[in-house]
């Protein structure tokens, strides 16, 4: 059992070595000199340190603008989708009603599509609406992308949690919003936690959309502004992994907040959905 332990134990660092590499790669890339970067050999500790391409990446360019509109449309979209996600998968959950079990499989549909099968429809309909080069057409997309995974993850959340406990406090004489309010809300803090860094992260790094609905860069996100080091002469490699860095470091910062309680919730929705 020993032998068997320590060998689980010593692919699973394997695994994780292999997976954190790349990150390990892109940070060393961006505190390395210029002329490092591009070697041909590679280094796992770089012989000199610089943090010129992050005063690059911060201070000879726009990445707080991009940082703040991906930080509204980003956050506005995941409360948006958690909000009508969460009262969609209550009345998935609670209720019984002709054509639930067709709306259930639309969901699971609606989250199989590529996004890219999308792009041209929704073109010509924020088109329609007047929302093209607008904040409000990003916020919308990332609603409507990220709203399915919130409706499916947290109706699983919501079965796990027993009916009784609505039923007693109605008893007591809370109303159906009250019990809801009161004792089925908090218990889905785990579930909310964990939907709601799916839907961050997918929201977050999104790159086409951003990049095929606001055409003037005051507009853009922060995937779309890693692109901006290139140019006819080449790309500043330096700069982009720094930048990369800066844009990775909000995501994993949040998830490590957030760890216990997510794990908790991807546990009791696979165990209890």
């Amino acid at each position: 059992m020993t032998i068997r332990r320590i060998g689980l134990s010593a692919l699973a660092v394997a695994i994780a070595l292999v997976f954190a590499f790349p990150t390990y790669w892109m940070f060393t890339s961006s505190i390395k000199p210029r002329g490092e970067v591009l070697s041909t050999s590679y280094d796992l500790v770089p012989s000199a340190v610089t943090l010129e391409n992050y005063t690059t990446a911060l201070f000879g360019s726009d990445f707080l603008r991009y940082l703040g509109n991906s930080l509204l449309v980003t956050l506005t979209a995941v409360a948006c989708s958690l909000v009508a996600g969460t009262l969609a998968a209550l009345a998935m959950s609670r209720f019984r009603f002709r054509g639930r079990k067709g709306f259930l499989m639309l969901v699971l549909v609606a989250q199989m599509v590529p996004f890219e099968a999308l792009m041209v429809p929704m073109f010509l309909f924020m088109r329609d609406l007047g929302l093209l080069n607008k904040l409000p057409a990003l916020i919308l997309v990332y609603w409507i992308t990220t709203l399915p995974f919130t409706i499916w993850s947290l109706r699983g959340f919501i079965d796990g949690i027993p009916i009784d406990l609505e039923e007693a406090a109605m008893v007591d004489g809370c109303s159906r919003a009250e019990a809801f309010r009161r004792v089925t809300l908090p218990l889905l803090g785990p579930g909310l936690v964990a939907t709601s860094v799916f839907a961050f992260i997918t929201a977050w790094n999104e790159f086409l959309y951003a990049l095929v609905l606001m055409r003037s860069e005051d507009l853009q996100t922060l995937p779309v502004f890693l692109k901006t080091f290139q140019t006819a002469f080449g790309t500043d490699w330096g700069a982009t992994m720094a930048s990369a860095t800066l844009f990775t470091l909000p995501v994993l910062v949040f998830f490590l907040i957030v760890q216990r309680k997510m794990v908790s919730g991807i546990t009791a929705g696979a165990v209890k959905g």
